[in-house]
């Protein structure tokens, strides 16, 4: 860290996402706001270019940048790019192109490197295309499962949260066809004490009250609509409950969220993708947030794609992604404040009489 850098201020580091898309559009409207450097200071990695180009192309006039060569250049005060590529790029808002995916890699490629050796304190990442991605990086089936590859630690939770509700997953972006198979009683209490473990750390809710869904119509129905609800979910929440988290379920996710039980609880687990965000975009779609639990780094995002029937045309909603900006910071802020609040705790002073 800088010597002149205020010690409360956190480094976030932003992907620009797919360059055709509302990424670039969605970061400068968030980082106009003159505010949020007295809190943090944002560093995009992508292109100081192509950020000049959307800023005249959407006429936004207070959004500035500093180009960052090496840390010793960092901005308190405006927005710092590194640049990710020299490529002149054609860029055509709204237009699906393969060679983009290229640009969002390296773009993800180099804030993931400078996460993990600690020059940022936080990701935040900008919607991309899988499939473009994928022509230059054979199996990527997400930013989340990137990330957790590139890192090689911890066991990744893809959580979206909002005011409202947080939502997290057993299996994400695998066929439907897949779902039964790749659930086990072993899985589930993995995800269910991973999910506990986020909320107390990344959220600091001291004691977690965690809703489990069930994987078939009705949580099984007593077994007439499947057995994996009795089988394998019901047992996981029992040994979740046996390590003294407050587990719950199975629940029918229908009636779950329609009755909505959900604002009785902190956490929510799902058995599969469409199953949880379903019911959380229904709550909070536009001021949700994407967040990759489980690893020993911070990653958000916003709960949307690159909206390219937008791109370009000044009317892309920044809410999600300034809220994936502020979760970032705080969940690096609350990591470091449980950290300060654990690393020593007091030793039980053991008397003569006890011995």
């Amino acid at each position: 860290m800088a010597s002149n850098e205020p010690k409360t201020h956190f480094r976030i580091g932003i992907s620009i996402g797919d360059l055709n898309g509302i990424g670039p559009e969605i970061i400068l409207k968030t980082l106009s706001d003159p505010r949020i450097y007295s809190l943090a200071i944002p560093i995009i990695y992508g292109s100081g270019k192509a950020l000049a180009y959307y800023k005249n192309l959407l006429g936004i006039e207070d959004f500035n940048h500093n180009v960052l060569n090496n840390w010793d250049q960092l901005s308190l005060k405006t927005a710092n790019v590194v640049n990710c590529w020299s490529d002149d790029v054609n860029i055509v808002p709204g237009e699906y192109n393969d060679e983009m995916g290229k640009y969002s890699l390296l773009a993800i490629d180099k804030a993931i490197t400078d996460l993990g050796e600690g020059h940022i304190h936080a990701m935040v990442t900008a919607p991309v295309n899988k499939r473009n991605i994928q022509k230059f990086e054979k199996g990527f089936k997400g930013q989340t499962e990137h990330l957790a590859m590139r890192i090689g630690m911890g066991k990744p939770i893809m959580v979206l949260a909002s005011g409202q509700v947080a939502c997290a997953m057993v299996t994400t972006h695998i066929p439907l066809k897949d779902v039964a198979a790749a659930i086990n009683e072993a899985s589930v209490t993995e995800k269910i004490i991973g999910l506990n473990d986020c909320l107390r750390k990344d959220f600091l809710i001291q004691k977690p009250r965690i809703a489990v869904l069930g994987l078939n119509p009705h949580a099984g129905d007593g077994g007439l609509l499947g057995e994996e609800d009795q089988s394998i979910i019901a047992p996981a929440i029992q040994q979740a409950k046996d390590k003294n988290i407050l587990a719950f379920g199975p629940y029918s996710a229908d009636g779950f969220y329609g009755s909505g039980s959900y604002r009785k609880f902190d956490g929510v687990l799902a058995m599969y993708h469409d199953q949880g965000l379903v019911g959380f975009k229904a709550i909070s779609f536009g001021e949700g947030v994407n967040f990759t639990a489980g690893l020993p780094v911070v990653r958000t995002s916003p709960d949307h794609g690159t909206a390219y029937d937008l791109a370009g045309k000044g009317i892309a909603s920044e809410g999600s992604f300034r809220n994936a900006f502020f979760m970032a910071l705080d969940i690096a802020a609350n990591r470091s404040q449980f950290r300060d609040m654990h690393q020593n705790p007091l030793k039980r002073t053991i008397r003569a009489a006890e011995r």
